[in-house]
């Protein structure tokens, strides 16, 4: 069996497992232009799936099937923004999950949403929602 085959074997798991048993859910807008549905719904899984993970460019390009040039296009015409804000904002969501929950650490949050270290987390957090990680979790209880 070759690689490729078996990396398609492995990506359809993928996607089946996030289809059928995700925690948290994918949800796809409907778009008139970029790349076709099926693709766009790929790369969504493959993101929401690796959020804890160093998400590469080239990474995301491989799952669509195409240029690294060609896939950030598309996806930008796609969902209105990068593949890095997109990677960005899902882990800012991610995170306002996990806060909800209080017997999860703000550090353990923030490695489990894939930022480097809970400063990391913080700045971002503050950035995009105004707010701290722990007022933000003290305003949920």
């Amino acid at each position: 069996m070759g690689s490729l085959y078996g990396e398609s074997l492995t990506t359809a798991l993928a996607a089946h497992m996030l289809k059928h048993y995700a925690v948290f859910p994918v949800s796809i807008p409907t778009y008139s232009s970029g790349m076709p549905r099926y693709q766009l719904k790929l790369v969504l899984e493959y993101i929401n799936a690796n959020l804890q993970q160093n998400i590469k460019l080239q990474d995301l390009a491989n799952v669509a099937g195409m240029s690294q040039y060609y896939f950030c296009r598309l996806f930008r015409d796609s969902i209105g923004m990068t593949p890095h804000q997109y990677v960005r904002h899902q882990r800012i969501e991610r995170a306002k999950q996990l806060l909800k929950q209080q017997h999860l650490s703000i550090s353990d949050i923030a490695i489990q949403c894939g930022f480097a270290n809970q400063s990391h987390f913080t700045r971002l957090f503050s950035k995009f929602t105004h707010t701290t990680p722990k007022l933000y979790r003290d305003s949920q209880a």
